[in-house]
């Protein structure tokens, strides 16, 4: 064997060209297919069966290099291993570790795309993302999935399981979906650190036994006037989105997917649709003065259907955009929907508007049938006088405030930000 190898030289295989298998001896081949491809081969025969091993291209492998990889592959046959076979091992395996590297909020993106389409609505998937992104992500999200252990979800957990009972149950049954979907894939291994029964259960109380009912942190709406100003003072458009809401004493899932296919500028409505309704039912909102000059300025501005686009694209502003508005404003103390409860308190305590109509501006569900049996319409122009005097109400800490305009076409770009 040892006079049959080098029969080739670096200048010899340089200037071959006509198609064909050239020795260098050892069972190395330089080929040249009939299509002028240039590149080496191994060629052995194992339990009687000869084969060809590809060992790369030429010129990126050159004879040297060649040389090596066959001296490789001889020691293997020699020690009664397929190399062919070997290598196909070895790839698998990088595959394997690959996979088992991605990271949790890889698997999360995975998981809700995977099962978004079973979902009920696009709040449902928000709810998915915010929860994710605000307790799961920050301890673990960028750690491989196979490394999340009992001490990650313990560490995620635990500062929200008596805080927040019902979110962390939430939270605990998303991460414990999620590494479950990952142990499915191949991604994980051995038993899931969130899963309750058996394992939870001894760490934390059951939430059922400290759950608390908890109405929404509003503010005070001797103070919207001012909170109002602030918002004004503000460039992105999580402030206009959060405006917005406010002004129309929508549900945040209500107003940050609205799309201008609902909106009628001319006749000054906003038809939401019933699918993103909590009753499941049409609801029509007057859209009053200060309203308006939002959804001008927007329309102006705009980039897709979504009067509040997102930073993905094709996908409309969070929840988490609102909430990280909230905090940088040092608002942790009330919520976005808290708002709601602004709103009635001050319709109850300062009009006279009937109770029906704050109601029905909700879009509160009629508990009582005799009289959802006996309201037909929906009291739209007694709603719009209502949501003109708020806007006025709110309006009136703002009034030397000048708002800050939004930065044209860039305005998706400050939906989590200044």
């Amino acid at each position: 064997m040892a006079q049959t190898i080098g029969r080739l030289s670096a200048t010899k295989v340089a200037s071959i060209r006509v198609p064909g298998y050239f020795a260098d001896g050892g069972n190395l081949y330089f080929r040249i297919a009939p299509g002028g491809t240039r590149g080496w081969i191994f060629r052995f025969t194992m339990a009687g069966r000869t084969r060809d091993m590809g060992l790369g291209s030429y010129p990126q492998i050159g004879l040297a290099a060649a040389r090596e990889l066959a001296a490789g592959a001889r020691r293997l046959v020699k020690e009664g291993i397929d190399p062919i076979e070997r290598r196909h091992a070895e790839r698998a395996a990088q595959r394997v570790a690959k996979a088992k590297s991605l990271t949790f909020d890889e698997c999360a993106r995975e998981y809700i795309k995977t099962h978004e389409a079973a979902w009920d609505n696009a709040k449902h998937r928000a709810q998915w993302d915010s929860t994710i992104a605000a307790y799961a992500s920050p301890v673990f999200g960028k750690l491989p999935v196979s490394e999340i252990d009992d001490g990650l979800v313990y560490r995620a957990l635990e500062p929200i399981w008596h805080a927040k009972p019902e979110t962390a149950s939430r939270v605990r049954g998303r991460i414990e979906s999620i590494l479950d979907w990952a142990r499915a894939h191949g991604y994980r291994s051995g038993e899931n650190p969130a899963r309750w029964k058996g394992h939870l259960e001894y760490k934390f109380p059951a939430t059922s036994k400290i759950r608390r009912v908890k109405h929404h942190a509003a503010l005070p709406y001797a103070e919207i006037g001012a909170f109002m100003a602030g918002l004004g003072e503000r460039a992105d458009i999580a402030a206009r989105a959060l405006a917005l809401t406010i002004l129309t004493a929508a549900r945040s899932g209500e107003a940050l997917r609205a799309t201008w296919s609902e909106i009628d500028l001319e006749a000054k409505n906003w038809t939401v649709p019933p699918e993103r309704m909590k009753a499941s039912k049409e609801h029509r909102v007057p859209l009053n003065g200060a309203a308006m000059a939002i959804l001008k300025e927007l329309h102006e501005n705009r980039i897709n259907d979504f009067v509040f686009p997102g930073g993905r694209i094709g996908r409309p502003l969070s929840d988490m955009a609102l909430l990280m508005l909230l905090r940088r404003m040092d608002r942790d103390d009330i919520t976005v929907h808290g708002f709601r409860s602004t709103f009635r308190d001050w319709a109850a305590e300062r009009t006279n508007f009937p109770r029906e109509v704050a109601e029905m501006a909700l879009a509160h569900s009629i508990s009582n049938a005799v009289e959802a049996a006996y309201r037909r319409g929906d009291l739209f122009d007694k709603r719009r006088r209502l949501m003109e005097a708020w806007a006025e109400y709110c309006a009136r800490a703002s009034t030397r405030v000048a708002v800050v305009p939004l930065r044209g076409r860039e305005m998706h770009w400050h939906a989590h930000g200044r």
